[in-house]
């Protein structure tokens, strides 16, 4: 019998960006929910989650349920730790654009540098700002957590809005005011920014 021969060729390379969304049939972009705890972001992204499902669209959820729980566990909320909270979002969210997937980050990163840095690891052309801008006294009714009470009582330090700064979005490629807007209305504009991204 002769040498055996490779039954499977050997690729020097992984598959592309271009042949993961040829295979999809959709472009992968993160869209970067920004706003006060109680604004509106999770709920806004999880309703346009479901839409782009039942247009047949792949989509993924970043936010501190499955972030925090899990791969940032070990951080805490010293600015140290919430800027490598937003670099390790990024750089997922960064894979998962690349995979084609349309990605949806909800988290309050409340500076402009650390949206700024987010946007330059996931590559300004795939980075979509939306700053959900509900007020914070519409926030602090809401208080979904209980934590705007706890802040006031000084339970909870440097929370924004409350006892630490947030910087409203330079240029933002959406504002959403869910206390204006509702759920479809948010759901629609966030849904428009998506499928002109073609």
């Amino acid at each position: 019998m002769g040498e055996a021969t490779n039954i499977y060729p050997i690729y020097e390379k992984m598959m592309t960006r271009s042949d993961k969304e040829q295979l999809l049939g959709q472009r992968g972009v993160m869209v970067w929910f920004t706003g006060l705890s109680g604004s509106g972001k999770s709920t806004v992204a999880l309703g346009v989650e479901r839409e782009l499902h039942n247009r047949g669209i792949l989509c993924r959820i970043l936010d501190g349920d499955n972030i925090r729980s899990g791969i940032n566990k070990n951080l805490g909320f010293s600015a140290d730790d919430r800027k490598e909270n937003i670099r390790r979002i990024a750089e997922i969210g960064k894979l998962f654009v690349d995979t084609g997937v349309v990605t949806l980050s909800a988290f309050i990163s409340p500076t402009n540098e650390s949206r700024r840095m987010a946007s330059e690891i996931i590559g300004a052309d795939d980075f979509r700002e939306v700053y959900v801008s509900t007020p914070l006294e519409v926030c602090e009714q809401r208080d979904v957590k209980g934590l705007y009470a706890r802040a006031r009582r000084g339970e909870i330090k440097d929370f924004t809005g409350v006892s630490a700064p947030f910087e409203v979005p330079e240029h933002p490629a959406l504002t959403l005011d869910t206390s204006v807007l509702t759920l479809e209305e948010s759901v629609n504009k966030v849904l428009e920014l998506i499928l002109n991204n073609k």
